[in-house]
């Protein structure tokens, strides 16, 4: 068929190559007896590897011998033979086992176990083929974990072997962490390897039953009785080294123990439970009140400058257990606070002025900085905790930014003299740290433009360049509106300059003409400077303008008619209490020998000496009826001109305070070093003991100065912040209601608090009185299904 010729029962290919077939051999099964024989060969050579005779061995027959007992169908044979022969092999092995002493008993057993495996790989490799066809179907454990399993029941439960070897391990263990060497770690590596090797072999949980509980328990005994004793003994700084030092101890011991995952990751947990979160409060708290022991973390914070080192170590063991690190955190919000409020101590009971006070507050956040960003290693929680703790004595009332304005007014006057551009850059950019933790940021601005007012009409700012420098500042954290009337300020001065050398263009003119007017009495005009200030832009001073003398009102009137002349439709308001003004006076009773000098005076001041022309002596009434200047500002002022450094007047009464019946009498005795005097304006906390003082800045605005003065001393919003905070919420409260026509009442008090963040933090019964005067004047109305939904009325 198909091409293929038969011939005498061989097949002819057709390219004449031959293919031979024989007849099949018959199947011949092996007996009893002859697998018996082939097991005794097989048992003996096991034998033979147990005695460390394999070379001797020929596996290639071995194996074969093996396969043909499995394929004649007696695999059950060979497996039980070869669990018996180990079985048996395992039992001499105990035996010696069991009466060897301690002393060597880890190493023997070592021994025993690394000849075990060598034999069970050499057994594995010979039955092979048992282990792919007879296991499986048979559903026994392989060769080699058979082996494993047998050593398991055989040797290591023997009631001589597992609880000495369990407790030699455990031992030794101890031994390390005493400090006492051990023999040779290899030992323990090797017996526990044994352990999970046997546990894993026959998914028993040897290692943890036997090793792994005791151990973990013994463990947690051991440091928990050790930490007690170390702290009780010991620093805290001296206790988080011996922490440290335990914790990488641990370490090294799980890598040269080869621990696995399951052992290692709880003596981990262990460790930092028993050192760590057991006395996490307590390592904080020492030392903390004074008493013995010292060094823990609330005691380091007191000297942080130089404690930055351990502070870091004891917050590089914490942070192994991250729910300690709150008690560090704790500790710095805490010290924070108390620092801070011994600061506020200080200024309320007059320590301190404001411009210390902010000095104190700008080196504790410089302190603490270094502390969190090198101790805690920036760590943001702790730069919020210290936020936060800074944000709560700052804004308790509204003191720091009273003092916070006064400080900058320090700056920009005088404390910047002489610094370079980077200099005033970096003392404005820690002037800001500070505004940041200011939440009544509209009550730093009101006092800041009162500041600014008088370094800018009495041209006592160090430069133009600083005070534009700290605007900016203010502008890149608040925004536009923020600074939107400081720099109107600016812009105002800006034109007044340019308006007074248009004045004295129009004066020369005029002289050259012949136009010029003489002032009353015949007398040369006075020369007056005017700064013509926008309203809305300066801080607002209701107070009545003085009687001027004549001269001087004279002038006056000439550059109001100038002014209004070329502005049609304004209206100038003279600010009598902020000017200043320089006048020659003459000492002395001998024409011969009169001392001429030039003061330097506020314009309160130059009115009042004035009126000494006409007469020498003039009681309190006299001066108050001539000049119209406010009581509390002429007492201020009269003051000042009586002081022992510059007496000019006489006061006869004796003190600081002036009597309502007071008399005053011109003083020709007073003399100088210098030909021009300037006249200081004293502190006005003796004569209006109400509560008025506290800034203490020498101007010659003294209206404004009060109000800045009072709010450093009590704290309480000023009453026209108060004011702007009404206008305020109730523009606000208005823009969200038009846009959302309809909203709840604690979306309205969000919405609202957002938006004016910025400025202050208005508290929800504020905004809630502000709603209920904004119901009242029908620009709201409340839901009639529901009284706390509001609409928005057109």
């Amino acid at each position: 068929r198909n091409g293929l010729n038969t011939i005498e029962g061989r097949y002819i290919m057709p390219d004449n190559k031959r293919v031979v077939f024989r007849p099949m051999r018959t199947h011949v099964p092996m007996d009893r007896v002859v697998a018996n024989q082939t097991w005794e060969a097989l048992s003996n050579a096991i034998g033979e590897i147990y005695n460390h005779n394999a070379s001797q061995l020929s596996f290639e027959e071995l194996y074969r011998n093996a396969y043909n007992l499995v394929l004649h169908k007696h695999g059950t044979l060979l497996y039980e033979g070869v669990s018996e022969k180990i079985s048996s092999h395992l039992l001499g092995t105990v035996a010696k086992l069991a009466e060897a002493p301690n002393a060597s008993l880890l190493e023997e057993m070592a021994n025993v176990w690394s000849e075990h495996q060598l034999t069970m790989i050499m057994v594995r490799d010979i039955l092979m083929y048992m282990d792919r066809t007879y296991v499986p179907t048979q559903r026994r454990r392989p060769v080699y974990e058979l082996g494993l399993h047998l050593f398991r029941i055989t040797v290591w439960e023997h009631p001589r072997v597992q609880s000495r070897v369990t407790e030699l391990l455990l031992n030794a263990i101890a031994d390390e962490r005493a400090g006492l060497l051990t023999d040779d770690r290899s030992k323990l590596k090797a017996n526990l390897g044994m352990l999970l090797e046997l546990g894993q072999a026959d998914y028993s949980n040897v290692y943890e039953r036997d090793f792994e509980n005791l151990f973990l328990g013994t463990t947690q005994e051991f440091y928990r009785l050790e930490s007690l004793d170390y702290l009780s003994r010991n620093t805290a700084t001296d206790y988080v080294l011996k922490a440290q030092s335990r914790i990488t101890e641990e370490k090294e011991r799980s890598a040269a123990l080869s621990f696995p995952p399951t052992t290692e990751s709880p003596l981990q947990s262990i460790v930092d439970t028993e050192l760590i979160e057991r006395h996490a409060k307590t390592l904080v708290d020492m030392g903390g009140d004074d008493s013995q022991n010292s060094g823990g973390f609330s005691a380091l914070l007191r000297d942080a400058e130089t404690k930055l080192d351990e502070m870091r170590a004891m917050y590089d063991l914490f942070v192994r257990v991250p729910s300690s690190v709150d008690f560090l955190r704790d500790a710095l919000s805490e010290r924070i606070k108390k620092d801070g409020r011994s600061l506020i101590a200080d200024q309320e009971r007059g320590a301190s002025d404001p411009s210390s006070f902010v000095r104190g507050v700008l080196g504790m956040r410089e302190r603490y900085d270094r502390v969190v960003t090198n101790s805690f290693r920036g760590e943001k929680k702790a730069m919020k905790r210290m936020r936060e703790a800074f944000e709560d004595f700052l804004n308790a009332d509204a003191r720091a930014a009273s003092c916070l304005a006064v400080y900058v007014d320090e700056l920009l006057r005088s404390g910047l003299k002489g610094v370079t551009d980077s200099g005033v850059t970096q003392e404005l950019q820690k002037v800001i740290v500070v505004f940041r933790y200011l939440s009544d940021k509209d009550v730093f601005e009101a006092f800041y433009k009162q500041h600014l007012a008088k370094r800018l009409l009495g041209g006592r700012s160090v430069s133009d360049e600083a005070e534009r420098a700290m605007v900016s500042q203010l502008k890149a954290e608040c925004g536009y509106q923020f600074t939107s009337k400081l720099e109107g300020m600016f812009n105002d001065m800006r034109i007044s300059r340019d308006m007074r050398d248009t004045y004295k263009a129009h004066k020369k003119n005029e002289s050259e003409t012949g136009n010029n007017n003489r002032a009353v009495g015949g007398t040369k005009p006075i020369d007056i400077e005017v700064d013509v200030l926008t309203n809305g832009y300066w801080p607002s001073q209701n107070v009545p303008p003085c009687t001027l003398p004549s001269a001087v009102q004279d002038a006056v009137d000439r550059f109001s008619r100038f002014y209004l002349e070329k502005h049609t439709g304004r209206k100038l308001s003279w600010q009598t209490s902020a000017g200043a003004a320089e006048i020659r006076a003459t000492f002395g009773t001998d024409p011969n020998k009169y001392r001429r000098h030039e003061l330097c005076v506020s314009t309160y001041q130059m009115c009042i000496l004035v009126l000494f022309n006409e007469k020498e002596t003039l009681s309190l009434d006299e001066i108050r009826t001539k000049t119209q200047i406010p009581d509390m500002e002429l007492r201020r002022h009269l003051i000042s001109l009586c002081t022992p450094r510059h007496r000019i007047l006489r006061k006869e009464s004796k003190g600081r305070e002036v009597a309502h019946n007071d008399t005053f009498t011109f003083n020709p005795n007073y003399s100088s070093k210098y030909r021009r005097v300037r006249i200081p304006l004293v502190k006005d906390t003796a004569i209006n003991r109400g509560g008025d003082g506290g800034a203490g800045v020498a101007t010659a605005g003294g209206a404004s100065s009060s109000a800045a003065e009072a709010v450093a001393t009590d704290g309480a919003i000023p009453a026209p912040v108060e004011e702007d905070r009404r206008h305020l919420v109730e523009a606000a409260v208005v823009r969200i209601m038009k846009a959302r026509k309809s909203l709840h009442h604690n979306d309205l008090i969000a919405e609202v608090t957002k938006q004016l963040s910025i400025r202050f933090v208005p508290s929800p019964q504020f905004i809630k009185k502000r709603i209920e005067s904004l119901i009242e004047r029908e620009y709201l109305e409340r839901a009639e299904d529901d009284r706390r939904v509001y609409k928005y009325m057109a």
